[in-house]
């Protein structure tokens, strides 16, 4: 990867609907070497993807808490298995610490989210305790991977 599949990469974070076109002039290459890179990268596994950035409050999730897991350790993979297939869990990190898993969920509303965790998640394998945070705001969130590579 170089310097030109840098800025390419940067320009597709901020707008992965950009035109070859667009993108071409953006990084200084005619439309269709931008277009072979792109499909080189794509084919690469270094762009995994595209999607669009959805407004949870737009579609009635407007509270999102971080639910810290505790699971017995024979359970780990009947929980995993059950979370990658529970709808309101967006996502789920395994992690190091006092907790094994954070989990990212979103409800309609506090009552909502009180039944999520008392008759959905507190049953899910293995899981022995967990703390939840609501949050109140959301301060970053998607920053740019190209942003962390070195210059």
């Amino acid at each position: 990867m170089d310097a030109t599949d840098l800025k390419i990469l940067a320009a597709l974070e901020g707008n992965g609907r950009i035109s070859f076109t667009e993108l071409g002039e953006k990084i200084g290459l005619s439309k269709t070497p931008c277009w072979t890179r792109v499909k080189e990268l794509e084919a690469s596994g270094v762009i995994e993807g595209y999607s669009a950035r959805l407004s949870p409050q737009e579609l009635d999730l407007g509270i999102r808490a971080l639910v810290h897991v505790v699971v017995g350790f024979d359970r780990y993979q009947a929980f995993e298995d059950a979370i990658i297939q529970h709808r309101s869990v967006r996502c789920c990190h395994a992690v190091t610490g006092e907790y094994d898993y954070i989990l990212e969920v979103l409800a309609p509303d506090i009552s909502a989210l009180d039944e999520l965790l008392r008759l959905e998640l507190s049953r899910l394998p293995g899981v022995s305790r967990f703390n939840t945070s609501i949050t109140t705001r959301m301060i970053k969130e998607a920053g740019s991977y190209c942003s962390m590579l070195p210059p």
